[in-house]
């Protein structure tokens, strides 16, 4: 059975989620942010084992820690989709521009895209890419769970922003219709910022994608 804890990290409060196999407790952390003591203590404290990085996309405050600790933990970083690459080249001059400890430069051991799968202990997690708040953001989608981890795209009562480079509201509001909904009104997602929210509670009274 999946499981999951979300470890709230960095001044932009951004929705770390540590994930992990019931049977053997291997477990992948989902955009770490910074803090990485934080990160690391919960991990010890659910009595998990680190084994991967998974990345939703490449802003500062998902990924900031990731090169980090996968250099001090031997970790794979997985994710996101290749569109991100200019967002990790650039994660240096996101940490100056918002005051972030310095980032460690990375590279992908496996970069994702549309319809892969990621898989930790006995647990799979579907892949979709879902562009439109940066042109390689993807989502993390267990169905067995009913739980979708949707980083910046969707939120409770908000979507993703698009102002930034790369970023497109048409994009974004078609991954959202055409990729999340179909996932199922009763799928709980994870955003990364805020409250979970359902899918259905989404397609009912969000203002930006009701209807």
């Amino acid at each position: 059975m999946l499981a999951y804890q979300t470890v709230p990290v960095t001044p932009f409060q951004q929705n770390c989620s540590i994930v992990w196999c019931g049977a053997t407790r291997q477990a992948a952390v989902i955009d770490p942010g910074g803090e990485l003591p934080r990160i690391e203590a919960a991990a010890r404290e659910l009595g998990v084992e680190l084994a991967q990085i998974w990345l939703t996309h490449a802003h500062i405050d998902h990924a900031g820690g990731a090169g980090e600790l996968a250099r001090r933990l031997g970790l794979p970083i997985v994710g996101p989709h290749p569109g991100d690459q200019f967002w990790i080249d650039g994660l240096a001059e996101q940490s100056r521009m918002f005051g972030f400890p310095a980032a460690e430069p990375f590279t992908p051991a496996r970069w994702l895209a549309d319809g892969d799968t990621v898989t930790v202990g006995r647990e799979t997690l579907a892949v979709r890419h879902c562009p439109g708040h940066t042109p390689g953001h993807v989502v993390f989608h267990a169905p067995g769970a009913k739980r979708a981890f949707v980083g910046d795209v969707l939120f409770a009562g908000s979507i993703g922003r698009t102002d930034f480079p790369g970023g497109n509201h048409a994009q974004l509001i078609a991954s959202i219709r055409e990729r999340l909904w179909p996932m199922g009104d009763d799928t709980v997602f994870i955003p990364g910022h805020g409250p979970e929210s359902s899918f259905g509670a989404e397609r009912r009274f969000n203002p930006f994608v009701r209807g």
